[in-house]
């Protein structure tokens, strides 16, 4: 709780729709804090791009010195030492804004959403009153991510394997969404719920449960 409002973390596989589910909680009135944005963010600190810069290779970073994140993410994807310092000095960045933002929240905000791509990877799920776990196949994911990121089904799972398990993301998750598009065309006599209506239904549990 924070404000006594709730703390909901969203999880789930690569390219399964999380942020896409966080914006529906924002259009809620939830107040949501996209890690990545922050991430961007940080990168634009001058005092973390002098600290980055001292170590890094001149490689992952554009003529203009800024970060090419592309670059950056294949490099620490392949050096686990690096990727590590990295996270050291970028992630309680991140955390010191993320408090920032909800401190200066609006008091009528219904809750706080944290769309954490490695929420349970950095410990963050325990500090969430509710995880909420975004069901998606692999072939959908995989198409999402192919569309958006050029990736190949080969690079989704090289991806995937340095992370939790999804079984054991949706085991710790109370609440599970589903976000496919072939559930519904394969179970046709079956009323899917509509993904806003789940959230919505989700929202209004969590919020009852917290007060």
């Amino acid at each position: 709780m924070f404000a006594d409002k709730p703390i909901i973390g969203i999880t789930g596989g690569i390219g399964s729709g999380k942020t896409y589910v966080s914006n529906l909680f924002g259009e809620l009135g939830c107040v949501v804090i996209e890690a990545d944005a922050l991430v961007r963010e940080a990168y634009q600190d001058q005092e973390l791009l002098r600290s980055l810069r001292s170590w890094l290779p001149a490689e992952v970073f554009k003529a203009d010195g800024t970060v090419d994140r592309r670059a950056m993410a294949t490099h620490v994807f392949s050096n686990r030492q690096d990727r590590m310092k990295l996270e050291g000095i970028v992630h309680p960045w991140v955390a010191r804004r993320r408090d920032a933002i909800m401190s200066a929240a609006d008091k009528n905000a219904p809750a706080f959403i944290w769309d954490t791509p490695l929420l349970f990877e950095t410990g963050l799920y325990k500090n969430c009153d509710a995880l909420v776990f975004v069901d998606s196949p692999e072939s959908e994911r995989f198409a999402r991510v192919s569309a958006t990121r050029g990736w190949s089904i080969e690079e989704l799972r090289k991806r995937e394997i340095l992370q939790w398990p999804l079984d054991k993301k949706k085991e710790l998750s109370k609440y599970i969404l589903s976000n496919s598009k072939s559930e519904a065309m394969m179970h046709p006599t079956i009323q899917v719920e509509d993904i806003k209506t789940q959230v919505k239904n989700i929202l209004s549990r969590i919020a009852s449960g917290c007060k």
